[in-house]
C-alpha cells in the first residue's frame, strides 16, 4: 500500500482531477434530487465518456458522480417529500417535517453534513478493510440475505407503534404488490391479468414516486396553502447542525455508517434497506424514540449517514471480488473492465496505480462534498418560495419523465399515478407510506431468497440445517426478535414510568 499511497495523492491532487470531482458532485447532486433520475443512470451515462479519457480521470469521475448522486436525492426528500433515490425514503421521515417547520436549511445541512461522514467513513472502511469484508460478504448465502430482509421488514413493528396494525397491513400490502410479475421461482406469471408489461413486475422506482411524490403533490393541492412551507433562512444554521452533530449525534453517525457499510458489501441490498434500517436502529436507541418523524436531525443523521457509506462498502465486493455490491457499482465494474483492469485481490498490486487514486478520492470527495453541497442547498431551498400550484405542476412534470425514462413504458406512468393515489387516500385512514414502502422494497428479494432455501433445503434433506444453523443466520434471527419485540418492551417501560408518576403525584 505505501508505494502506491504517495503517487496516488499526486493524481488525486491534480487541477484536473479536483475539476473532475466538482463537476461530477454538482451533476450527481443534481441528477440525485430529480425524482426518476437515479445514481445508476447517471453513472452510466458518462462510462461511455470515460473511454477517452486517463482511465484515472475517468474513475474518479464516476465516483463523484456516484457520491453526488446518492446525497442529492435528500435535497428533494426534505424539500417536497419526494426521495430523488430509493435510499433517500428514511430521510423523507424527518426532513419533511422540518421542512414545514421552517427548517428546511437545518434539513438540508444536516443530509449535507451526515453524507459527507457517511461516505468518508466508507471510504475508510474500503481503504483499510477491504479484504477481511469482502471475505464477510461470502459468507452471505441465501439462508442469510433471506433472515437479513426479514430484519428490514421487521422494522416496520417499530415505525409503526402508534398504530402498528395499520402498519403491519401497509407492509403487507408492499408485500403483495411486490409479487406481480413473473415468479422467480416458478417462472410463471402472477397478477398479471393477460396484461404483458405487467409481467415485467412494478419497477420501485415510479412506486417510491407515487408513494412519496405524487400523493404529496395531492395533499398540497387540498390544501389553502400558497407556498411548500415557509422558508426563513435562520442566520447560523450551518454552525447550528454542527454543534448539534458533535455534541449529540456522534454515535448514531457512526453506528449508521457502519451498518450502511455492512449492507453495502451484500450484492443487491442497497441504500434503502441499509438506510432504513440505520434509522430503525436509532429509533430504538433513543431514549425519546416516539419523536422520530415528527423532524429531528438525528433521523436525517441515521438515513443519510448509512446511504452514503454504503458507497464504500458496495465498491469492496467490487474491486476485490469483481462482485458489485450495488447497481452502480455494477456499471463501474463494467467501466473497470472496459479499461482493461480486472477486479480481484490483485487489483491492489496488479492495478495499484489505478485503485488507490479511485479510492483516495473517495475522501476528497465527500470533503468536496460540504462546500458544494452547502452552495446547492440555498439555490435549492429557493423551491420553497415558488407558488405551490407552480412546484405541483413541476413535480408532476419530473414524476411523468422521471417513470417513463426508466424502461420508456407508460406503464410506470400508471403506476406513478396509482400509487399517489392509494397514498392519498390510504393516508385518510391512517396507512403507513413507508411501510408499503418497505414491503415493495424488500418483497422480491424475500422471496427469491426464500425459494434458493427451499430448493437447498430439499437437496440437503433438512430445513433446519438451512435456515438455522448458520452463526449470521442466528444473529440475524435474534435481532429481528428483537425488533419485534422493541414496541411491546417500549410501551411496558412506558406504563411503568406513567405508574411511578402518578404515584409520586399522590404521594
Amino acid at each position: 500500500m505505501t508505494d502506491f499511497l504517495l503517487p496516488a495523492l499526486g493524481h488525486v491532487f491534480e487541477p484536473l482531477n479536483l475539476l473532475l470531482m466538482i463537476g461530477g458532485l454538482v451533476g450527481g447532486i443534481i441528477i440525485g434530487a430529480l425524482p426518476g433520475l437515479t445514481a445508476t443512470m447517471g453513472v452510466a451515462l458518462m462510462v461511455p465518456v470515460t473511454f477517452a479519457m486517463d482511465p484515472i480521470n475517468g474513475l474518479i469521475m464516476l465516483g463523484a458522480i456516484y457520491a453526488g448522486a446518492i446525497y442529492g436525492g435528500s435535497n428533494s426528500a426534505c424539500l417536497i417529500r419526494t426521495p430523488g433515490t430509493p435510499s433517500s425514503v428514511a430521510t423523507t421521515f424527518d426532513g419533511f417535517p422540518m421542512c414545514q417547520a421552517g427548517k428546511a436549511d437545518e434539513a438540508l445541512y444536516g443530509s449535507l453534513l451526515a453524507s459527507a461522514f457517511g461516505g468518508f467513513i466508507g471510504a475508510g472502511f474500503l481503504l483499510f478493510m477491504s479484504a477481511p469484508l469482502a471475505r464477510f460478504a461470502l459468507k452471505f448465502g441465501g439462508p442469510e440475505f433471506f433472515w437479513l430482509c426479514l430484519f428490514g421488514l421487521s422494522t416496520i413493528a417499530v415505525m409503526s407503534r402508534d398504530n402498528m396494525l395499520k402498519g403491519l397491513l401497509s407492509g403487507a400490502l408492499g408485500l403483495l404488490v411486490s409479487t406481480i410479475g413473473i415468479d422467480p421461482n416458478a417462472g410463471v406469471p402472477r397478477f398479471t391479468f393477460g396484461y404483458y408489461p405487467l409481467s415485467q413486475g412494478i419497477e420501485i422506482i415510479p412506486a417510491m414516486i407515487g408513494l412519496f411524490s405524487f400523493s404529496q403533490v395531492l395533499n398540497l393541492l387540498g390544501s389553502d396553502k400558497q407556498y411548500i412551507a415557509e422558508y426563513n433562512p435562520a442566520p447560523g444554521a450551518f454552525m447550528r447542525v454542527v454543534r448539534k452533530f458533535l455534541i449529540d449525534c456522534k454515535v448514531n453517525l457512526l453506528r449508521s455508517s457502519i451498518i450502511g457499510t455492512v449492507v453495502g458489501l451484500l450484492p443487491g441490498a442497497g441504500g434503502e434497506i441499509a438506510s432504513i434500517i440505520a434509522y430503525n436502529e436509532t429509533k430504538r436507541w433513543d431514549k425519546n424514540p416516539g419523536r422520530f418523524g415528527t423532524g429531528i436531525l438525528e433521523g436525517i443523521a441515521a438515513s443519510e449517514s448509512a446511504n452514503n457509506a454504503v458507497i464504500g462498502g458496495a465498491l469492496i465486493p467490487m474491486l476485490t471480488l469483481g462482485i458489485p455490491g450495488s447497481a452502480v457499482a455494477a456499471v463501474i465494474l463494467g467501466a473497470l473492465l472496459a479499461h482493461g483492469i480486472q477486479p480481484g485481490f490483485k487489483v491492489f498490486t496488479a492495478s495499484g496505480e489505478l485503485a488507490y487514486p479511485f479510492i483516495l478520492s473517495q475522501f476528497v470527495v465527500n470533503i468536496l462534498m460540504v462546500p458544494v453541497g452547502y452552495l446547492l442547498a440555498k439555490v435549492m431551498a429557493k423551491i420553497l418560495n415558488i407558488r405551490l400550484t407552480l412546484v405541483a405542476i413541476g413535480i408532476v412534470t419530473l414524476s411523468v419523465i422521471g417513470s417513463y425514462a426508466i424502461r420508456n413504458s407508460m406503464l410506470d406512468v400508471w403506476v406513478v399515478l396509482g400509487f399517489g393515489l392509494i397514498a392519498y387516500f390510504g393516508g385518510l385512514v391512517g396507512l403507513d407510506t413507508g411501510a408499503m414502502a418497505l414491503g415493495i422494497i424488500l418483497g422480491p428479494m424475500i422471496e427469491e431468497n426464500l425459494g434458493k432455501c427451499y430448493h437447498l433445503a430439499k437437496a440437503e434433506g433438512s430445513f433446519w440445517a438451512v435456515f438455522f444453523t448458520s452463526p449470521i443466520s442466528l444473529l440475524l434471527i435474534v435481532l429481528t426478535a428483537l425488533s419485534v419485540a422493541t414496541p411491546c418492551i417500549l410501551e411496558l417501560k412506558r406504563r411503568r414510568t406513567a405508574q411511578y408518576c402518578e404515584g409520586s403525584s399522590h404521594a
